[in-house]
């Protein structure tokens, strides 16, 4: 489990990358959309991971808050984008 939490949590950082560099909006809004499923899966294994005794309840506060940040950014991005390409 803590492979795929390390999976999960590295393709966020790596899609974003991707997302900055992309060759259009709807290029980025994809990348981004990507990076949020990746985000989402890795607050399940967070949680996963607290279920199954393998992190304490302390220890995932910081990491589901950091996970939940992150995510709300890629969403505001997200929609922002989305609303620019609505105003062509």
């Amino acid at each position: 489990m803590s492979k795929q939490l390390l999976r999960s949590v590295t393709a966020v950082g790596a899609l974003v990358r991707e997302g900055q560099n992309a060759e259009s909006k709807k290029d980025f809004i994809h990348k981004l959309a990507i990076a949020q499923k990746e985000c989402d899966e890795s607050i399940y294994w967070i949680e996963l991971l607290v279920e199954t005794d393998y992190l304490t309840l302390e220890m995932s506060e910081s990491l589901l808050d950091d996970a939940n940040s992150i995510l709300k950014m890629i969403k505001s991005a997200i929609l922002t984008t989305k609303n620019s390409l609505k105003k062509k």
